[in-house]
């Protein structure tokens, strides 16, 4: 066992601790086919959304994690639950009456409202299979229309159909007494109208393989519950899946919980050893409230995208996810610069502490280089002080910081500037609020204004800051961040921002001299 190996053994890395769970399992009973099989689920009655991608990264993570510190191979199956019935219509799409007409067929035979696929099942797994391809994800594609039509699941089927009786002991205790008198694990698809039935189970013959119900006209229909007749209840799919598919791993959110639970006796029921399971903590949104598709109240996967790259989400979906975290715009600068600098910091550390580094669980051992020589924060308040439009205006600026940067060769950076521009525009500028600097205050920013114009030491963030800090420590200021947040707010418009010297040297002594001029006559406030 070589030295990475034998540290990953004992890093308290959260994806090291999901894979040493999944490689006990596996070292007591190796899996019989070959490979350890990870697993995400997909509902595609809507489009991929935030909760698809966290979900696929952190599950790609372990999958990572676990081929550190085992040898067998590994496979990400991402599973689409398209043969669900159509039970409304989504508000976002077109040809709502064309789709009112076809409630209640699997969504792999509802017609494609858009126009572009063979059915809105097909279309949905379409832009699920684009979305995963667009980040690079690893995985093998499975349809359930698939495996419920070309007998993947038939064994198991008829394994449920044997053991009826022990998944309705599981299942009616859960239920209300009312839904207990009808609900049946087995959902008929209709011969005459296609639908998928919640109907009971009349009779069921193990021997023949089929199930009697009763169409809504009150005719009795006997159907084999192989080959795509039928469709199973949510918790006895997700359980006999597991089974069929040999699932070894699978998270899920909180909200979750008892379905994992009820799944998993049922998976058992049916003769098949439970796969490891992790639950995650949902997001909030900026109140606090539970991120919601259909209140709107969350920062959608699209919304993400518009103001950083893609990495720093998944920065973002690795952090603690047994925790509640905050999903809103404000937390987008953070994880951008929090992941440029854990990039920076992995360059300079060794083989064992890359894998506490999170950049190895989002990029593995190809770990890119930050070309970031100004945090987006930094260019946030570039963005502000400069009155930019466009990046090309803040390469100006950048380039006079950093000779050495350019687009070409600092695409990051580049990138960066442009959604700074973006995210400044639509979230800062908007909220920004100056106050006139106190009588000391002001006594400060001039007395700093004075220095400035006789500076003649090194520009660099370090030697600047020094002054400034020196400047707040004369004036009395205690503690010295009152004195920070004086020349954010007075200045900038905002009570939080950079470190000020880094500021300075980006954005010139000069110009920061004219800027301190401005605030202390109150331009800013016009």
């Amino acid at each position: 066992m070589n030295d990475l190996r034998e540290t990953a053994l004992t890093s308290t890395a959260w994806p090291f601790e999901e894979a040493r769970r999944l490689l006990k399992r596996v070292e007591k009973a190796p899996p019989e086919k070959g490979y350890v099989i990870f697993e995400t689920g997909y509902g595609p009655s809507g489009l991929p959304h935030i909760g698809t991608f966290g979900e696929v990264a952190r599950t790609t993570m372990v999958r990572r994690a676990f081929e550190v510190i085992s040898d067998i191979p590994t496979k990400l199956i991402c599973f689409s639950d398209d043969m669900d019935g159509l039970r409304k219509i989504p508000g976002n799409v077109p040809n709502q009456g064309q789709m009112a007409k076809e409630l209640h067929l699997p969504l792999t035979k509802v017609r494609d409202p858009f126009g572009t696929h063979a059915s809105f099942g097909a279309h949905n797994n379409a832009q699920l299979i684009a979305f995963l391809d667009r980040f690079g994800f690893e995985y093998e594609f499975v349809s359930s229309t698939d495996c419920y039509t070309r007998g993947r699941f038939d064994e198991m089927l008829l394994t449920a159909l044997d053991r009826f009786d022990n998944i309705l002991d599981i299942i009616l205790p859960t239920l209300g007494e009312e839904r207990r008198t009808t609900y049946s694990p087995f959902l008929p698809v209709s011969p005459r109208t296609g639908h998928v039935l919640q109907v009971p189970t009349l009779e069921r013959n193990v021997g023949k393989g089929t199930i009697v119900y009763e169409e809504p006209d009150g005719e009795r229909v006997e159907i084999p519950v192989t080959g795509g007749n039928v469709k199973m209840q949510w918790k006895p799919d997700w359980a006999m899946r597991w089974a069929a598919l040999g699932v070894d791993y699978e998270m899920s959110g909180k909200d979750l919980i008892d379905s994992v639970a009820q799944a998993g006796k049922i998976c058992r029921a049916l003769g098949h050893p439970v796969p490891e399971t992790l639950t995650y903590e949902l997001f909030n949104d900026v109140h606090g409230q539970k991120i919601s598709k259909s209140k709107g109240n969350g920062l959608s996967m699209e919304e993400w995208l518009t103001y950083a790259a893609p990495e720093s989400l998944q920065y973002f979906m690795y952090q603690k996810p047994k925790t509640a975290k905050r999903l809103h715009f404000d937390v987008i600068p953070k994880a951008v610069d929090d992941y440029h600098q854990h990039l920076r910091t992995y360059a300079g550390q060794d083989a064992v502490q890359h894998l506490a580094n999170p950049v190895f669980h989002i990029h593995g051992h190809n770990v890119p280089d930050s070309n970031m020589v100004v945090s987006f924060a930094m260019l946030l308040n570039l963005a502000s002080v400069a009155h930019a439009e466009n990046k090309q205006a803040l390469w100006g600026f950048i380039q006079r910081y950093a000779p050495e940067a350019m687009p070409e060769t600092h695409p990051d950076l580049d990138q960066a500037a442009g959604f700074a521009i973006q995210y400044y525009n639509d979230f800062v500028k908007p909220h920004k609020t100056f106050r006139p600097a106190t009588a000391a205050e002001a006594a400060a920013m001039a007395d700093l204004a004075s220095r400035l114009r006789e500076y003649d030491g090194p520009t660099d963030d370090v030697a600047i800051q020094t002054l400034v800090y020196a400047v707040g420590k004369e004036h009395g200021f205690d503690p010295l961040r009152d004195w920070f947040k004086a020349l954010y707010e007075v200045l900038l418009g905002t009570s939080h921002g950079p470190r000020f010297g880094g500021f300075i040297a980006l954005y010139g002594v000069e110009e920061t001299v004219r800027l301190i001029e401005d605030g202390l006559v109150g331009r800013h406030l016009s």
